[in-house]
């Protein structure tokens, strides 16, 4: 469900609303009572709304190992409401995977090229863009069902060693892969774990995954439409068989893909 501020008199003001960790709540006010906005005592950006005039939105993303509720603040003219999220955990399935001995547990020579990867794209995940990119609904990256879930924990080998951070759409190698909105290319290479991999910035700290390729079709800092291909699907990376994942970055944070598409697209 959206969350809407939309305040006839503002005024001090304090309610609750449930949420789950990985998950993601949007809130909406009115631009004339968009103030100091923060984020457990964080000051954080209201984005325009990419539709609507004079209207302000927030994106909220609560992390996988989030537990402790969340405190959202906004302030004008020394008055202020409260709203707090209250996180409740999320029951998350377990899968076991078998892959390649050297995907379960790489050999030392290849541990640099490891974080090199992993600190690039924290770097990249850390910037967010004051404006969004896109002006409408996002869409699924290509046409298939889903094999696995967000926030499954993954058994590589026998050992537990992540959560899942987006989904799986069940695909053959060399199915097309599509943006699924209007964006900028900021990752386009093959990545040990992620395999040949695709990640698209769509301004606002939003940011999609494409990963496992068989083909990339597309070069960092090339602007892409929605429904345009970028790649194909493959079994590259650590994989137990070809299949595209999918997943969605927002201010920093990995969140439900699924749930993200449906709280996003809801504003339109």
């Amino acid at each position: 469900m959206r969350v809407v501020l939309a305040l006839l008199i503002f005024a001090v003001f304090s309610w609750a609303e449930d949420t789950f960790n990985g998950s993601v709540e949007i809130f909406s006010i009115d631009s004339n009572y968009a103030g100091e906005l923060k984020i457990n005592d964080k000051t954080t950006a209201w984005l325009d709304h990419p539709t609507q005039d004079g209207v302000k939105i927030a994106i909220i993303p609560i992390g996988y190992y989030a537990k402790n509720d969340i405190n959202i603040t906004n302030s004008l003219n020394n008055q202020s409401n409260l709203t707090i999220l209250k996180v409740k955990q999320k029951n998350y399935k377990k899968e076991s995977i078998t892959v390649a001995p050297s995907k379960a547990n790489p050999p030392k020579s290849v541990m640099n090229r490891i974080e090199k990867e992993r600190k690039e794209a924290i770097e990249i995940y850390k910037t967010s863009s004051p404006n969004l990119l896109v002006n409408s609904e996002f869409i699924s990256p290509m046409s298939s069902f889903i094999t696995s879930e967000y926030g499954n924990a993954r058994v590589f080998n026998g050992s537990i060693k992540s959560y899942h951070g987006g989904v799986d759409y069940r695909a053959a190698i060399g199915q097309k892969v599509v943006s699924a909105n209007d964006g900028i290319v900021r990752i386009a290479k093959d990545r040990y774990y992620a395999g040949n991999s695709v990640v698209i910035d769509h301004g606002g700290g939003i940011y999609t995954q494409y990963y496992h390729l068989d083909r990339i079709d597309v070069k960092v800092g090339q602007k892409v439409t929605k429904g345009e291909k970028i790649g194909l699907s493959g079994a590259s990376g650590r994989v137990s068989g070809p299949h595209l994942h999918f997943g969605i970055i927002v201010r920093n944070t990995q969140v439900d893909p699924l749930i993200f598409i449906e709280k996003f697209n809801s504003i339109f």
